[in-house]
């Protein structure tokens, strides 16, 4: 039987990996699929080639389809986030001045506590900082904003500016910006160039960030129900086998190719191992989790986390907040999930919804088979989201 091809927006990060595994590999064909991979130049080209029908699914940052529903951004047609991609995976660089004034006032660049980290940089950054984010509605923003309120940051000028991941490195170079948050391996280039430094990893704001979306048109999703639960198996399969050790290797090298990250393998075995090298010295530093493919249910599409984003969101833009929850908790579909991985090993949580950043530490949970053990899922801050809160 012929594969059916299914054409599917990225951007060449890290965090795509489970798509390209999955067609690289084998799992989509397994599914009867070909996924026709086409890299995009920025966020707003994939949502723009998912809403306008060129691609039948897309890698997107966690809060796009979010905005939509919210009538945010100017494009509104009705997408659902079937499943996360990935969990984690950013990070915070600054730049060589920055970096070298932190070092002056004896900050010791611990790469884990956020808020000492934003307090040494709001000593040193002057009146403003300028901020590079791939995505004005992405995990990158709300990371800022949950960092910038929590510490003397809050006290400073902010420009948030938007730049695509791959030219973040060199926007830094050139002094168009003093910071970003972007996902790796642009952060780890920058270092590599000479560019810039990294302060903080996103896990250290928040531990168990939902990043990138497996995204289809609303539409789409329930006219092909059938194509929709091949592409999900084919990807969750694929998350389960990044997230085995003994892959790490063959992934990197995999991901190195030309063909999609054209990033030497061994930056990008950076973010896949946890082992990052945070300035051009060679200063290196271990995060434990620094991206989640499959672990701790990392795939589920919670409806709590579409609440929490569409808290924030409507937050800033005026929105009435609990219409903006309720229609971004129909956004992360959690019914096709558990409809389509049914059967497949998939661990399913008992509910839909979570208190968000309740978990110090790894929590055995009630699920269909009684194994599942989420991760931890902290904000810095000790902040806790109740989605059904008053």
């Amino acid at each position: 039987m012929k594969a059916v091809s299914l054409p599917v927006a990225y951007i060449p990060l890290v965090d795509a990996a489970p798509l390209i595994v999955a067609q690289e590999l084998g799992f989509a064909e397994a599914e009867g699929l070909s996924l026709d991979l086409v890299a995009a130049p920025s966020w707003s080209s994939v949502r723009d080639m998912l809403a306008f029908g060129r691609v039948d699914a897309a890698h997107l940052p966690s809060p796009v389809p979010v905005a939509m529903a919210l009538g945010i951004g100017g494009v509104t047609t009705a997408i659902s986030a079937v499943s996360v991609l990935s969990a984690n995976g950013n990070v915070i660089g600054i730049s060589r001045a920055l970096e070298s004034a932190l070092a002056a006032s004896g900050y010791a660049f611990d790469f884990a506590d956020a808020g000492a980290a934003g307090a040494a940089l709001a000593r040193v950054a002057g009146p403003s900082l300028v901020i590079g984010v791939p995505f004005p509605f992405s995990m990158h923003v709300e990371l800022l904003h949950v960092w910038r309120s929590a510490t003397p940051l809050a006290d400073i000028g902010f420009e948030i500016r938007t730049i695509p991941p791959p030219l973040m490195a060199q926007a830094l170079a050139a002094g168009e910006i003093d910071a970003f948050c972007v996902g790796e391996p642009w952060g780890s280039v920058s270092v590599e160039r000479g560019s810039g430094a990294l302060l903080l990893p996103g896990c250290a704001i928040w531990s168990f960030a939902p990043e990138k979306v497996l995204a289809t048109r609303t539409d789409w999703a329930e006219t092909e129900p059938h194509l929709l639960g091949r592409l999900m198996r084919a990807v969750w399969r694929a998350g389960r086998w990044l997230s085995h050790p003994e892959s790490r290797t063959a992934a990197a090298e995999l991901l190195s190719r030309r063909r999609w990250l054209g990033v030497p393998s061994e930056i990008l075995d950076r973010a896949l191992s946890g082992h990052l090298t945070i300035s051009p010295k060679g200063d290196v530093r271990e995060v434990p989790g620094f991206v989640e493919f499959h672990r701790g249910a990392a795939t589920f599409p919670w409806r709590s986390q579409a609440r929490w984003i569409a808290e924030q969101l409507a937050g800033r833009a005026g929105l009435d907040k609990a219409d903006a929850m309720t229609r971004a908790a129909a956004v992360f579909r959690s019914d096709l999930y558990r409809n389509a991985l049914q059967g497949t090993g998939a661990e399913m949580p008992g509910a839909s919804d979570k208190l968000e950043g309740s978990l110090s530490h790894r929590t055995a949970v009630a699920s269909a088979s009684g194994r599942l053990i989420l991760e931890r899922d902290r904000f810095f801050d000790g902040r806790i989201f109740d989605p059904f809160a008053d």
